[in-house]
């Protein structure tokens, strides 16, 4: 009898999962037609004073840089070590083994 219960209560979360997988397919692929998910990233205004932007969008002089958002800029390998090795070392819960050998 236990088994029986087990098996019919899955068997309706099992429902409800695809049910719901089925419901948000549905709703993505309505957004997807209407153009609510695009691939293209949205022009950057400059005349917009009060939208504040991430600092990653602007060049070196501060112009606004119009590239997609998952380009990655060339940097090489020993450049990239430094810059993790120095993060990683600054970070405030980082002892250095002098302190955890005293």
């Amino acid at each position: 009898m236990l088994h029986f219960i087990y098996i019919l209560a899955f068997t309706v979360i099992a429902f409800f999962a695809i049910s719901n997988l089925i419901r948000s397919l549905i709703t993505i692929s309505a957004e997807s037609q209407k153009g609510a998910w695009t691939d293209t990233p949205r022009p950057i205004n400059p005349h917009n004073r009060n939208q504040i932007n991430h600092p990653e969008f602007f060049d070196k002089e501060g112009k606004p840089i119009n590239e997609p958002l998952l380009v990655i800029r060339s940097v090489s390998l020993d450049d990239a070590r430094q810059k993790l090795d120095s993060l990683y070392d600054s970070s405030p819960g980082r002892t250095t083994t002098t302190e955890e050998e005293a």
